[in-house]
């Protein structure tokens, strides 16, 4: 995960922000209990949101206490408590992001310099969590070689990084994965490759590295790019929230799913509208309404 997937706040209820920071600290503790205390450096917010959502298709109810942690030392805040779920998304979140720096490292990308930190809470992980490493290492081996071969069709370029978030749905799940989350996860993972080479477009043309929006467009300013592909992309993205849409009402939600529908139908959106026109937005609207009507 890359930090893309975030609720549209305005339309958050408070509710549902207390039980997303909680999910987010709580899973930084699991990190920490999985993983080793460095591994929790990486911890982003797409893993709180995969969190929400897995414990509601499961049925498994967050436990949320007032807690202290080594941060917010003098104040307790409500912290979901770690079971085996956050423990297992910890796993998760320190492979990819142990994976992410080595592919920084290969980039020549300054970052890459610190997958070492990572390299202890990342045995824990595959130690403890085998087939999730698997999954991840055959699906980074064939992401690197589509992008070796230089390979200029979007949706394949996509096709690694959705099928892993499938597979490890499917590890997550157990018993509670269906064709429908599968088809859900399938389409987060395909989005969030997607927005990563939209937001880092400009940058990975400067340092020669490859992105898969401009081996597809061979324009080398995203802005140039975005005009002149705009309706073909957003073809693309559009039929992502559409399959997003159409999941998220075959699956059955065990609690309230407000957290969850918010970051998948409105800030999921939203944030695509960011990536494309940067943070304008019509006068009176918010950004994810306003994305909706020049999508049309």
């Amino acid at each position: 995960m890359f930090g893309y997937i975030n609720p549209d706040s305005p339309y958050l209820f408070k509710k549902d922000e207390t039980l997303y920071k909680a999910l987010y600290c709580g899973l930084c503790k699991s990190i920490g209990a999985g993983c080793g205390q460095t591994a929790r450096s990486a911890l982003t917010y797409d893993m709180a949101f995969t969190s929400a959502l897995v414990h509601n298709i499961r049925g498994e109810d967050v436990i949320i206490e007032r807690r202290r942690c080594a941060i917010h030392w003098i104040r307790r805040r409500p912290i979901a408590a770690v079971d085996n779920t956050t423990v297992a998304l910890g796993c998760v979140n320190t492979v990819l992001a142990y994976y992410k720096l080595c592919d920084d490292k290969a980039d020549g990308d300054k970052k890459g310099v610190f997958r070492h930190l990572y390299k202890r809470g990342f045995k824990k992980a595959v130690k403890r969590h085998p087939e999730i490493g698997e999954i991840i290492a055959r699906e980074t081996a064939r992401q690197a070689e589509l992008e070796r071969s230089g390979c200029s069709v979007i949706d394949e370029a996509a096709d690694p990084t959705a099928q892993m978030m499938r597979d490890i749905s499917s590890c997550l799940l157990g018993e509670y994965s269906t064709p429908h989350t599968q088809k859900l996860f399938y389409a987060l993972g395909k989005w969030v490759y997607l927005a990563d080479a939209l937001d880092d477009y400009d940058k990975d043309v400067k340092k020669g590295r490859y992105n898969a929006l401009y081996r597809a467009s061979g324009i080398a300013c995203k802005k140039e790019a975005v005009q002149k592909f705009e309706a073909e992309w957003k073809f693309i993205f559009n039929s992502l929230f559409a399959d997003m849409r159409e999941s998220l009402q075959n699956i059955k939600f065990y609690f309230n799913h407000d957290l969850t529908d918010n970051i998948v139908l409105r800030g999921i959106p939203l944030k695509t509208r960011k990536l494309f026109y940067g943070n304008t937005c019509g006068c009176g609207q918010s950004e994810g309404e306003n994305y909706e009507q020049k999508k049309s």
